[in-house]
C-alpha cells in the first residue's frame, strides 16, 4: 500500500475535464480544505443515528473516524470513501435496546459487522458477480424501501411530543432544500435541525444539564456488546442493505473517475465489516458508506483519499470533546419528529430510486410480488414468534423478498410462465 499522492498540476487548479485522481492530491492547504468538507457532509447524517437511537454521539463518531482509517487500509488506498452512521441500523437498535438494552444492540451490531466481513473475503475471491444474481435490484430495492417505512411510527411518536417545533424543523429542511444550491442545499438536514433545535430551546424544551458537566476533552464512552440469539434476526438483514449500498459506492466512484474498482469491492465490503464491528465492541454505530460525501467528491471533482485521512483524523479531534457530544445528545424529541418524518421517508424512496434507475419491469408478476408483500410486512410491523426467537417486520419482509423473487422466478421459468 502507498500512502503518498502525486500532486494534481500545479497543486492549485484543475483543468476542465480533467479530476484529481485517488492517488493524487492537490496543495496540502487545498486537501485540508476539501477534507474539512467532507466532515460537514458526514456530520449531520453520522450524529443524527446515535441521537435517535440514544447511543453516545462522541463514541459513535470515534468509531466513524477509526472505520474510515482502517476502510483506507484495506482497500490500499486506493478508494476515497467516508464511513458514517448507517441510518439501516436505525429500527434493529432501537428495536434491541428496548427489549435488551444498548449492549445487546451493540451484539447485534458486531454480528452484522463479522457477517459483512465474510462475505467480504468470499467476494474478494469468488467476484462480485454472485451478488447481483442473488439481490437483483428489485429485492434491494424493497429492503431498503421497508426499513424506511418500518420506522414511520417513531417518527409520529416523537413528532406529538412537540408539534410545533416538529413542523417548524420539517419545514426549514424542505425550505432550505429549494432555496440553496451546491453545499448548502445538500445540509438541508443538518441546517434543518440547528433550526428546530435554536426553537426548541427558546422554547424551553432543551435540557442544558448535561452538557454543562461534561468534560472539554475526553475519551468517548465505551460500552462493551453482549449477545442475545432473539435480536440476531432484527439485525442481519442490515447486511444485505450495507452490501447493496457499498457495491453502489464502488461503481459511483468508478464511473466519476473512469477507472475499473470492481476488484475493490471485496475489499470494500471487509472493510466496513470490520469497521462496523469495530464500533459494536466500543458502543458505536454501525457503518456504511457516505453517498453525502460522494456528492462533495461530484462537486470538487476531488477524489483524492488525502482528503479523506484529513476528514478521518478531524473526525477523531472532535469525538475527543465529551462537551461536544453531550450536545449534540441534548436534541430534544420534537426536532426528532421533524427530521425523522423527512428523513425516513427519504430511505423509503431510496428503495423506489434503485427501482427507477434499474428500469425494474412491475408488469412482471414476480417483481410486483417481491415488492408488494415484503413492503405490507414492514409497514404494518408484522412479527413472528418460533419458540424463543422473535423476528420483526424488517427481517420477515427481507426473507419474503428473497423467497418470493427466487421461488416464483424459479417455478415460473420451469412452467414457462415467466416474462422475459
Amino acid at each position: 500500500m502507498r500512502l503518498g499522492w502525486k500532486r494534481h498540476g500545479d497543486g492549485a487548479r484543475i483543468t476542465p475535464g480533467e479530476v484529481v485522481a485517488p492517488d493524487e492530491r492537490l496543495s496540502w492547504p487545498r486537501t485540508i480544505g476539501i477534507g474539512l468538507q467532507h466532515i460537514v457532509a458526514m456530520f449531520g447524517a453520522t450524529f443524527l443515528v446515535p441521537v435517535l437511537t440514544k447511543f453516545d454521539p462522541a463514541t459513535t463518531l470515534f468509531f466513524s473516524a477509526i472505520g474510515t482509517i482502517a476502510f483506507l487500509l484495506i482497500t490500499g488506498n486506493k478508494l476515497p470513501s467516508y464511513l458514517g452512521s448507517s441510518f439501516a441500523f436505525i429500527a434493529p437498535i432501537t428495536a434491541a435496546t428496548a427489549s435488551g438494552g444498548q449492549s445487546v444492540a451493540l451484539g447485534g451490531i458486531v454480528a452484522t459487522g463479522l457477517l459483512l466481513t465474510l462475505v467480504g473475503v468470499v467476494v474478494h475471491f469468488a467476484g462480485p458477480r454472485w451478488i447481483q444474481i442473488a439481490m437483483p435490484p428489485v429485492v434491494t430495492g424493497v429492503i431498503v424501501a421497508l426499513i424506511g417505512l418500518n420506522l414511520a411510527p417513531v417518527a409520529w411518536q416523537n413528532f406529538q411530543v412537540s408539534p410545533v417545533t416538529a413542523v417548524i424543523t420539517l419545514a426549514s429542511i424542505l425550505l432550505i432544500q429549494v432555496l440553496f444550491r451546491g453545499l448548502l442545499g445538500r445540509l438541508a438536514i443538518l441546517l434543518g435541525v440547528v433550526i428546530g433545535y435554536a426553537v426548541a430551546a427558546v422554547r424551553g424544551e432543551v435540557d442544558f444539564s448535561k452538557v454543562g458537566d461534561a468534560a472539554w476533552v475526553g475519551l468517548p464512552h465505551f460500552v462493551a456488546p453482549s449477545f442475545d440469539p432473539n435480536v440476531l434476526g432484527l439485525f442481519l438483514p442490515v447486511v444485505l442493505v450495507l452490501i447493496a449500498e457499498n457495491v453502489g459506492h464502488v461503481k459511483s466512484v468508478a464511473a466519476m473517475t473512469g477507472r475499473n474498482y470492481d476488484p475493490l469491492t471485496g475489499r470494500a465490503l471487509l472493510a466496513d465489516g470490520v469497521a462496523t464491528t469495530l464500533a459494536g465492541l466500543g458502543g458505536g454505530s454501525g457503518t456504511t458508506t457516505y453517498a453525502e460525501n460522494i456528492g462533495v467528491m461530484a462537486a470538487s471533482r476531488v477524489y483524492s483519499t488525502a482528503a479523506y485521512w484529513v476528514a478521518a483524523f478531524g473526525a477523531l479531534v472532535l469525538s475527543l470533546s465529551p462537551k461536544f457530544g453531550a450536545l449534540i445528545a441534548s436534541v430534544p424529541e420534537g426536532v426528532l419528529g421533524g427530521v425523522t418524518t423527512m428523513l425516513y421517508g427519504m430511505i423509503g424512496i431510496l428503495g423506489a430510486r434503485i427501482w427507477v434507475q434499474a428500469k425494474v419491469n412491475f408488469s412482471d408478476p414476480v417483481n410486483l410480488a417481491t415488492a408488494a408483500v415484503p413492503l405490507v410486512i414492514g409497514i404494518a410491523g408484522f412479527t413472528w414468534t418460533a419458540g424463543d426467537l422473535e423476528f420483526g417486520a424488517i427481517a420477515l419482509g427481507t426473507a419474503a423478498a428473497l423467497v418470493i423473487y427466487h421461488v416464483m422466478g424459479a417455478i415460473g421459468r420451469w412452467r414457462g410462465t415467466a416474462e422475459g
